[in-house]
């Protein structure tokens, strides 16, 4: 999974992801009919001078194809580089 979001944020340039899955804590909950859960955390320029929810629909735009489906939830973290 990982290599898959390293591929869909490309066109963002992040200098930083990471992704932690959380589907595990996730089994069985209502509502989930399939699809990962996951906690993600990316660096990039892009961010810069954007709001937080300018940069989620950024990230968001990258994974549309996959949410609903094989994401069923995800959680954003997202930052320009001196932000950390």
């Amino acid at each position: 999974m990982e290599a898959l979001f390293a591929e869909r944020l490309a066109p963002l340039q992040p200098s930083h992801i990471e992704l932690v899955d959380e589907s595990g804590e996730h089994i069985g909950h209502a509502g989930n009919t399939g699809g990962g859960h996951y906690w993600l955390t990316v660096v990039s320029e892009s961010f810069r001078g954007q709001s937080r929810l300018a940069r989620h629909r950024l990230v968001l735009t990258q994974f549309s194809d996959l949410i609903p489906g094989t994401i069923h939830a995800l959680s954003i973290a997202a930052y320009a580089p001196d932000e950390l």
